[in-house]
């Protein structure tokens, strides 16, 4: 049964050793869902997509619906702009008023949240945003970012949008080699904060003003590969057809990036030194909660 199947685990082993902080391993593990897919037609994986999936179902269910259509060659999918802009919207105002505030010693902001996600899909969700980001966000943010001071020396804060390319993954696709990752590492920890109030910011003024969602897609016959944006990057289902049938597909998703191996979280935390265990690990929660992983995860940390 599809809700039975696990969204996966993330494991994190650092060691503490002279006030630094090392990385010794990352360890993502995914079950093979995307196996459930060969063999079926695409109607069946429509219908499995959003039960397996279940964070950012919406841009998920983009993702597949795209690609399919684009590999049977037939027309693209309708697209719900305004349920995909509240659908990002809802995860980064998430992390920044429940996640974020604990891991920096501050109350989270709960029952704002509860009240902005009740109201959310009542037709004004942009006013609503604009409400919360006045009373409660903005505030919340400077004192979050106050306690976010995580390298020792000045860093350029500006962070690349990560872009679309379904044209470059469909080749490697085709040619069955590994399709290119897209993995933009955040430059600190406080522009990786400051990015998410940026992105509900510029979800709220797309749904204000109908911007279309982004999203991109490539192939034909019986290739097919579709991006589109969640909050935590780019996301991308890649598929391949035959006579009506699924032969192989493919999901990558930012924390089969960010997570591929322990380079991204390492270049966090490189810079700083810790002047107790207890600060380190904060550190390190706070480093894994910035690349945020759609699946649970166990960090464990060792003194050299």
């Amino acid at each position: 049964m599809a809700h039975l199947i696990s969204a996966g685990l993330l494991r994190v082993r650092a060691k503490l050793s002279a006030g630094r902080l090392e990385i010794i391993e990352v360890d993502l593990q995914r079950p093979a869902v995307t196996k459930l897919f060969h063999g079926r037609s695409p109607e069946v994986v429509l219908k499995l997509v959003p039960s397996l999936y279940t964070i950012c179902a919406q841009a998920q269910t983009l993702a597949a619906c795209t690609a399919l259509a684009v590999a049977a060659d037939e027309p693209l999918p309708a697209v719900d702009d305004a349920s995909l802009w509240i659908e990002t919207m809802h995860e980064n105002l998430w992390r920044l008023l429940l996640d974020w505030p604990p891991a920096l010693g501050l109350p989270p902001a709960q029952a704002e949240f509860v009240a902005w996600r009740t109201a959310r899909l009542g037709g004004n969700c942009a006013e609503q945003t604009r409400r919360l980001l006045d009373d409660t966000l903005y505030d919340l943010a400077e004192k979050s970012l106050e306690k976010l001071v995580d390298r020792d020396s000045q860093v350029n804060d500006a962070r690349a949008a990560p872009g679309l390319a379904p044209v470059d993954w469909l080749g490697v696709w085709r040619d069955g080699g590994e399709p290119p990752t897209v993995r933009l590492a955040p430059p600190s920890l406080r522009a990786t904060y400051q990015a998410r109030v940026d992105e509900v910011e510029r979800s709220a003024a797309a749904l204000l003003t109908g911007a279309r969602f982004p999203l991109a897609s490539a192939g034909g016959g019986g290739w097919g590969v579709a991006q589109t944006l969640t909050a935590r990057g780019v996301l991308t289902h890649a598929v391949h057809l035959d006579a009506g049938k699924v032969v192989s597909y493919r999901v990558r998703a930012p924390t089969d990036a960010f997570f591929s191996d322990a380079a991204t979280l390492s270049s966090l935390l490189v810079l700083r030194r810790f002047g107790s265990r207890e600060e380190a690990r904060q550190m390190l929660v706070q480093a894994v909660l910035a690349l945020d992983p759609c699946v649970p995860y166990e960090l464990e940390l060792s003194d050299a």
